[in-house]
């Protein structure tokens, strides 16, 4: 079983994970530590074995769980925060599991995606989660220029030490306008929303950002000029720079951007031609 964690208050929990807690034969937690502290937080004894489940073990202790699930017994799979198997360990083990026949269900419960998504203010009816972007500059770059022309509304994770420089990309990349929301510290006691630019919002962030955040991006509209063709061409001269050809950077920028390749590949001569 696939629980849901509350991802700042407490209180959110359901009785249900209570129940599921306390009558475990096995729990995998991401954090064995934090999952000790939220039984105790909900006055659960843990009667089953708690063993760890995160990133670093995921491959090895996803196949061991399968074999309890074969044997008939109960495992409980819980992630520091949210959903297990959204940008949190979990996918492998559901997939195995899937894969010999095991039934896999879930707890519903909290999730910073669906949270962010509700108090941003922005279109709801079609979205799409995009994780974390890259941390290398060239590669978020390349992500986000693939995102550019993105219809629905995007939800990102990001670290606060990042955030800025993510902003700053995302404003590049998708307009300096572009309507978006910073979701800090969802359900927690200094929650915080902050709406606006994307340009505004990297200005905002600049000085530096604490807590959990979830970012919230408008999707594009066709036939709005969000671009800023000095970044596009930037981005066209940095790719140059790092040794792709001219032509192969002018296509893939104007393909992630939405604009037509001889449009930008015209700028970008002009401005390599002038002294």
């Amino acid at each position: 079983m696939l629980a849901g964690a509350p991802i700042g208050q407490v209180g959110d929990v359901s009785p249900r994970l209570r129940e599921v807690l306390a009558s475990a034969d096995v729990v995998a937690a991401e954090d064995t530590r934090r999952l000790r502290r939220l039984a105790a937080d909900l006055g659960v004894e843990l009667t089953g074995r708690v063993v760890s489940y995160y990133d670093q073990n995921e491959v090895g202790r996803a196949q061991e769980l399968v074999e309890t699930l074969k044997q008939g017994r109960t495992v409980v799979v819980i992630t520091d925060a949210g959903m297990p198997g959204v940008s949190d360990p979990g996918y492998r083990l559901t997939r195995l599991a899937v894969e010999a026949g095991v039934t896999v269900t879930a707890l519903p419960g909290p999730s910073a995606v669906t949270t962010a998504l509700a108090v941003s203010g922005l279109a709801s009816d079609r979205f799409c989660f995009e994780g974390f972007p890259p941390r290398k500059p060239g590669e978020r770059a390349r992500r986000l220029a693939e995102l550019a022309t993105e219809q629905r509304t995007m939800v990102f994770f990001e670290s606060p030490h990042r955030l800025a420089g993510s902003l700053e990309a995302m404003a590049q990349a998708f307009g300096h306008d572009r309507q978006a929301a910073v979701c800090r510290e969802l359900t927690k006691t200094y929650e915080e929303v902050r709406r606006g630019g994307l340009g505004e919002l990297a200005e905002w962030a600049a000085p530096g950002v604490k807590g959990e955040i979830t970012v919230v991006v408008a999707g594009h509209v066709p036939g709005e000029t969000e671009h800023d063709l000095d970044a596009l061409v930037a981005e066209v001269e940095r790719r140059v720079a790092e040794g792709e050809r001219r032509n192969t950077a002018v296509t893939g920028v104007a393909k992630g951007a939405g604009i037509p390749k001889r449009e930008l590949y015209d700028l970008v001569h002009r401005r390599s031609a002038t002294p």
